[in-house]
């Protein structure tokens, strides 16, 4: 089938077929592409998926999303097959430290306890003590005993949010970033608001803008009441109550199509509509199709790695677990 001249209800439907005579069930993360979400099972955040995969039935797994969300699936799920419809689909921020600097850094910090954000490799995964997302990094951090320094990483934008949120100033944060989240500037968030002074404002906390975003606010610069620092569930959560007008959205552009999915009455804008992360949108209709007829691209990963980063993983799954939650 030719899916460029067809991405409509055959392309589905075939997805679908190849999908149950696979037995997978098929996940999409917020930012994919809008064809691709609408397709899949389950769309949501980091936290939201990996706890999908823990609980699956299936036993395939098909993720769609960047390749450490794929190894966070396998990690869990370790005696379910895998799949990812491209494997070079990585992740600037998890590229920004190795298992060997994470090893280093520990080196200096004995008594520290290490947090990972879940976008990391699972071999930095395998040497954290527990792993968090956007979603529940503060919980997180908030779960270690307060007199145990805490090494963060790397996202420095969402370590210093939960360094805030916290107040604890024993958290050393890693200096790395998104380089798609980095863009999304406080110049272009100001620009935006000026020009509706209305909005509401929705940034999540691995935006370059997101520190700017607080101190504007606190300022008067931006609206305090309307300026909000979420994760991408947060802010669906928002949206599904929210009346206003508009709302301007600093995050990848994927997230736009879930969001107006739940409120058809508000207007989202991206605060900068070029912030696409183009691993995310690797994952195209034919490379699905792809991924659905032969099985690529599985995700192995040594045994070592997956007994020690579990642990991890499994810990940050705990952490919030809404009740009755599998």
């Amino acid at each position: 089938m030719d899916v460029a001249h067809d991405l409509t209800g055959s392309w589905q439907d075939e997805v679908r077929r190849l999908a149950r005579a696979r037995d997978a069930v098929i996940l999409a993360h917020n930012y994919q592409d809008p064809l691709i979400q609408d397709v899949a099972d389950h769309v949501g955040d980091s936290l939201a998926l990996s706890r999908i995969a823990a609980g699956t039935d299936a036993s395939t797994i098909v993720f769609c999303g960047v390749h450490f969300m794929a190894e966070t699936a396998k990690l869990l799920s370790p005696d379910k097959t895998v799949l990812i419809p491209t494997a070079r689909a990585g992740c600037s921020l998890a590229d920004t430290i190795d298992a060997d600097q994470l090893r280093a850094w520990k080196s200096q910090h004995p008594d520290a306890v290490v947090v990972a954000y879940v976008n990391t490799s699972a071999a930095v995964k395998a040497e954290a003590d527990i792993c968090c997302t956007s979603s529940n990094a503060v919980e997180v951090v908030n779960s270690v005993p307060a007199d145990r320094p805490i090494l963060f990483l790397p996202d420095q934008f969402l370590g210093n949010h939960v360094r805030r949120q916290t107040g604890r100033d024993n958290i050393e944060v890693w200096m790395g970033e998104c380089h798609v989240h980095a863009g999304i500037t406080a110049a272009e968030l100001r620009t935006q608001v000026a020009a509706d002074p209305e909005a509401e404002v929705l940034v999540h906390p691995e935006c370059g803008c997101a520190s700017s975003a607080i101190w504007l606010a606190g300022v008067g610069d931006l609206p305090a009441d309307r300026t909000h620092i979420l994760s991408t569930a947060g802010m669906l959560d928002a949206a599904r109550d929210m009346t206003a007008k508009t709302a301007l959205v600093a995050t990848e552009i994927g997230m736009l199509h879930q969001l107006r999915k739940v409120n058809q009455q508000t207007s989202f804008v991206p605060v900068n509509p070029k912030a696409s992360c183009r691993f995310m949108k690797m994952t195209t209709p034919d490379l699905l199709l792809r991924c659905l007829r032969e099985g690529r691209d599985e995700v192995q990963l040594p045994q070592d790695i997956v007994e020690r980063a579990r642990r991890s993983v499994e810990r940050m799954v705990a952490i919030g677990k809404p009740a009755g939650a599998r």
